[in-house]
């Protein structure tokens, strides 16, 4: 088959060897140019410009480097009859995994406490709950949630989770749907965003939101920027009605140097890199995708349009 690769917002070169490796019956791309688009049997993607789809009239499936796929749906160009694929890396699963519990133990044991009484030369002790006493919300309990939720029952933590359909997780008190949202919020003194960005769940973190967020808890956002109202959470954070924000991903990537966020002494910024895919894994699922396509078997990660995720 003719693979295209297209690479806008990584490095090509983290992904051509590795897929070359895996991909050896087949012809990898990396150059648009140099074929011609009716050629092209798959297109193998981070961040493909809008509009680009109506080029390849042969498509057979459209394959992403990312898990996240909403920037995709909301191109007009994207072919109804083709599949698109979004990552499954385990890698990326165990590296969010892993995110998540550094925030929530950073959270739990007070670790910005401890740094603001350093910058001040301030020495009292601070005493924190064991985790069994301490409550931690997981919104989204996809691929993602679903992991980072056992692992922090795993650790104690006295867990709920909240998605758009009923789920059913041991150790974890499951909410769904919007009429279970208010309890699920107030339930919690730390909670992270997992979810995927839909139309329904664009900015679902708004000022009714963050009142209904138990007085002095903390919010992690490692879904999408999309998902806060950040005029909202700032006033929210202004105010005391949140102790800290975490913040990884934001409505405009590279966040502005000129935003609060940089600034404010209730939030901690990182660079958008939760969970970042893994170009050895990564090839790994896709050449096994590319297999069950030659094959006519299921296909993995396929994004259910009507949910958009």
């Amino acid at each position: 088959m003719n693979l295209l690769l297209l690479c806008r917002a990584e490095p090509l070169s983290r992904w051509q060897q590795p897929l070359t490796q895996r991909l050896q019956h087949d012809r990898l791309i990396v150059n648009a140019a140099q074929c011609a688009p009716e050629s092209i049997d798959a297109v193998i993607a981070d961040s493909p410009p809008q509009g680009i789809w109506q080029q390849f009239p042969n498509l057979r499936l459209i394959q992403s480097l990312w898990m996240g796929v909403d920037r995709w749906l909301n191109d007009p160009s994207l072919p109804a009859h083709v599949p698109v694929a979004r990552m499954i890396d385990p890698d990326m699963v165990t590296a969010m995994t892993e995110t998540v519990l550094a925030h929530v133990l950073h959270v739990h044991l007070r670790h910005d406490d401890m740094r603001r009484q350093q910058g001040e030369r301030h020495w009292e002790e601070i005493y924190n709950p064991v985790a069994a006493k301490r409550t931690v919300g997981i919104m989204g309990l996809g691929s993602l949630g679903t992991v980072a939720s056992r692992a922090l029952t795993n650790l104690g933590f006295a867990v709920s989770g909240w998605s758009r359909r009923p789920k059913i997780l041991d150790g974890v008190r499951c909410y769904a749907g919007t009429e279970q949202l208010a309890e699920f919020l107030a339930a919690n003194e730390i909670l992270v965003c997992l979810l995927p960005l839909t139309r329904a769940t664009r900015g679902i973190v708004n000022a009714e939101f963050l009142r209904r967020m138990r007085p002095g808890s903390v919010f992690i956002n490692l879904g999408r920027g999309a998902h806060v109202v950040e005029s909202d959470l700032l006033q929210a954070l202004d105010h005391g009605h949140l102790r800290h924000a975490i913040l990884d991903v934001f409505e405009h990537e590279p966040l502005p140097r000129e935003h609060r966020f940089w600034t404010h002494p209730r939030v901690s910024v990182s660079p958008h890199s939760a969970s970042m895919a893994n170009p050895e894994s990564a090839s790994d699922f896709v050449a096994e995708n590319l297999r069950r396509l030659r094959a006519g078997q299921p296909l993995l990660g396929i994004v259910d349009r009507a949910a958009e995720y």
